[in-house]
């Protein structure tokens, strides 16, 4: 990763083009799937503020969706409609048929819903997996109604443990092409026409399991705690930590 001295961002040097990122998501699996009733807690607490910001009843689209999950958690949480884009088509074949009928197997891209069509729009973890985010920042916008309101979550490049563990993050991925702090993020809103309503670092409710993952420890000693007689138990403790990620609400004035 390198630091754009003028503005604060950090991006991947160099950074994949868009055809390539898009066909190798379009492959990916769904190898966090022991995690989802985890992120489904998260994820829904936020989509519930998002909500709160809307009027109603209130459409929803969630971009990178994956099979679904928190898009059924969205109805759950009072959203009235929800469509999904997901690049994945072994996601989006894995979404439950009331809620895969809505989801358009692609990328963002202009053309694939009308102007105003939503009342809010939600990204986990998608953002700084974009290559160009300015063209779907100015989507999301034009596809939102006014008054509408978009919510993202991803990591954030100033948490405490990011500067700890520096190139040992699990942030520092190949597959991140940009990785944002409350800072950048807001600014890239602001510069195409929104307005912030809330932001911040905030909390994940995951497994003892999965943290053990993230960790950057032996391999020995992750296999002996995610593969023996303990894993199940570790898969079923849960706790809520700050795992170095952020969330903002923004608004089409």
């Amino acid at each position: 990763m390198v630091q754009c001295l003028k503005c604060g961002l950090l991006r991947s040097d160099p950074v994949a083009d868009g055809e390539t990122l898009a066909r190798l998501y379009s492959k990916s699996t769904l190898d966090y799937s022991d995690e989802i009733p985890n992120l489904r807690l998260t994820y829904g607490r936020f989509l519930s503020r998002l909500l709160n910001h809307v009027s109603k009843p209130a459409a929803l689209l969630e971009i990178g969706c994956g099979n679904g999950f928190a898009l059924e958690e969205a109805l759950l949480r009072g959203f009235s409609k929800v469509r999904g884009v997901e690049p994945s088509r072994t996601a989006v074949a894995a979404a439950p048929a009331a809620i895969g009928s809505g989801i358009v197997c692609d990328i963002m891209r202009p053309g694939l819903f009308g102007e105003g069509e939503f009342d809010a729009i939600c990204m986990f973890q998608v953002l700084d997996h974009i290559p160009q985010p300015g063209p779907v920042i100015a989507e999301c916008y034009r596809v939102l109604k006014p008054g509408g309101a978009m919510l993202c979550i991803n990591h954030n490049s100033e948490a405490l443990s990011a500067r700890i563990l520096g190139e040992s993050s699990p942030i520092i991925d190949i597959e991140h092409a940009y990785l944002y702090s409350p800072d950048t993020m807001s600014r890239l809103f602001l510069e195409h026409g929104f307005r912030i309503l809330a932001g911040g670092s905030m909390l994940n409710t995951i497994s003892i399991a999965h943290l053990i993952h993230l960790l950057p420890l032996p391999r020995g000693l992750k296999a002996w705690f995610l593969q023996g007689a303990l894993a199940g138990t570790l898969r079923r403790w849960r706790v809520r930590l700050p795992l170095g990620n952020l969330f903002q609400i923004a608004q089409r004035p």
